[in-house]
């Protein structure tokens, strides 16, 4: 009973630590994909942080959540973040070429465009004025 036991745990643990691996290795592709992109953006990148953030017209979390958070921290940082908006439906091949499969999805570029973080999904402003403040 005991040995059933811990295989199921072993085996528990195997998945998640799985699950974790696969999540990191998609993250580090978006990142790589990212790099290759940025001279692909409708603005041009500046010397500062800057995040690209997709979204949709028809996303709710990203009007209810996303959208409030990115415009605080802009209310925080000002003319020391740059925030870029695209709409995926309007531009399906930066949506492609970024790598993007859900909205609302937020890449993080330091000052240089190199991009350090993405964010699947929503991202509260919590997480990302950690992000920002690690650029």
């Amino acid at each position: 009973m005991s040995f059933d036991l811990l295989l199921r745990f072993i085996i528990t643990i195997g998945i998640i630590f799985f699950g974790l691996g696969v999540y990191w290795f998609v993250n580090q592709r978006l990142l790589a994909r990212a790099q290759n992109q940025t001279s692909s953006l409708p603005e041009p990148l500046q010397k500062k942080p800057t995040i690209v953030y997709f979204t949709t017209p028809d996303c709710v979390p990203c009007k209810t959540v996303q959208r409030p958070a990115l415009q605080k921290l802009i209310d925080l940082f000002g003319e020391k973040l740059h925030v870029i908006e695209i709409d995926a439906t309007e531009r399906p091949d930066l949506a492609i070429g970024w790598g993007v499969m859900s909205v609302p999805t937020t890449f993080l570029l330091d000052e240089k465009g190199m991009a350090k973080y993405v964010n699947n999904g929503v991202a509260r402003l919590e997480k990302l004025l950690e992000q920002v403040k690690n650029l």
